[in-house]
């Protein structure tokens, strides 16, 4: 990776963090401030740091994490209660690490919205 951020340190396990998943393409860990009993962040292990900044060559990691989420939720037991997963862009979209990010949130009512 050409830029460091905390997620990219999390990916390469040079600061701790609860992974509930990895491979080569994504890493899966628990937010350390959670908006609710499940919430995880899943996130491409090659930086993007933005949706703005995809390509096409990223889809493959961007598939990928909707199974991972998949599966984490199933795992959570989660997956039939229900969900939501938000990726935020930029600064007006809540975006506050700029590494690409998919949250995963659930295991409470969500209501219409979920706000920070």
């Amino acid at each position: 990776m050409s830029v460091e951020t905390i997620f990219s340190k999390i990916i390469n396990r040079e600061v701790p963090a609860d992974i509930v998943y990895q491979d080569d393409l994504v890493t899966a860990f628990r937010d350390i401030n959670p908006r609710a009993p499940s919430h995880i962040l899943i996130v491409p292990n090659r930086y993007i740091p933005t949706v703005n900044d995809a390509t096409d060559s990223d889809e493959a990691a961007f598939g990928r994490m909707f199974t991972v989420a998949r599966n984490i939720a199933e795992s959570e037991g989660i997956s039939e209660s229900g969900y939501r997963l938000i990726v935020n862009c930029n600064k007006h979209g809540g975006q506050e690490v700029y590494h690409i990010h998919m949250h995963l949130v659930g295991g409470k009512p969500l209501g219409p919205i979920l706000v920070g």
